[in-house]
């Protein structure tokens, strides 16, 4: 009887452990997941917990002029904020653009001065891209910008060690509209866009005709899978 209580013990004791370890196993995937993006400060964000309900859109502008009033009308009728990645010259030559924009309540956001491809430079040049940039904007809208996308997603791990010293977070994309090719009709990209996952990604676009009469679908779209639209700052807070 004494050994069969024993028995009784042991096996009680060790489905306890397994218990426990198999919790903890599992919240350690769960914090992993939704921490990913934090564990590399110099690593650029592309997307956070794919159990997010929130999406970021970007848009990322060096020209498309023409286009940025309708697309500016799609947000305001939906009622969603996006964060504009600009560069430097295009500001400097554009600022009411720049006012018009930010007076809409959209986030602004660093594309480098002259549209450089940013692993093919130098530390100082680097730095200039970025830190020009920033001078500009803040000279127009009076804000220092926080995100730096890099022209075309081209950077190197001295890219991301510059923008990080002058206290940028590297932004990429977890889909893109591919916009700027031939043949991208709203179509072509509302099929890019809608057959990838949405939670907790960024999408990347352009002032493109194209894609200012393919926007309205995507949004409606997205917002139907409950997940709510926003700018960069929405998706990492």
């Amino acid at each position: 009887m004494k050994i069969l209580v024993i028995s009784k013990r042991r096996l009680y004791t060790g489905f306890i452990i397994i218990v426990m370890l198999c919790a903890g196993i599992l919240l350690w995937r769960s914090l992993a997941k939704s921490t990913l993006w934090y564990t590399n400060e110099n690593e650029p964000i592309r997307n956070v917990d794919p159990e997010s309900n929130k999406f970021a859109i970007t848009c990322n502008v060096d020209w498309g002029n023409e286009v940025i009033p309708d697309i500016l009308k799609t947000l305001e009728e939906e009622n969603v904020k996006i964060t504009f990645f600009v560069t430097g010259r295009w500001a400097s030559n554009n600022p009411e653009i720049l006012k018009e924009i930010y007076s809409h309540g959209h986030e602004i956001g660093n594309h480098g001065y002259s549209h450089k491809m940013h692993s093919k430079i130098d530390r100082e040049t680097n730095r200039m891209e970025i830190k020009k940039t920033e001078e500009v904007i803040e000279s127009i809208l009076g804000i220092k910008t926080h995100y730096f996308a890099p022209p075309s997603g081209d950077f190197n791990e001295l890219t991301l060690e510059v923008a990080q010293e002058l206290g940028y977070k590297t932004i990429l994309w977890s889909v893109d509209t591919i916009d700027w090719k031939e043949g991208s009709t709203a179509q072509v990209i509302l099929d890019r866009v809608l057959k990838k996952p949405h939670k907790g990604g960024i999408l990347l676009m352009h002032p493109k005709p194209e894609t200012a009469k393919a926007l309205p679908v995507i949004i409606k779209n997205i917002k139907k899978e409950n997940i709510q639209l926003g700018t960069v700052s929405d998706l990492l807070n």
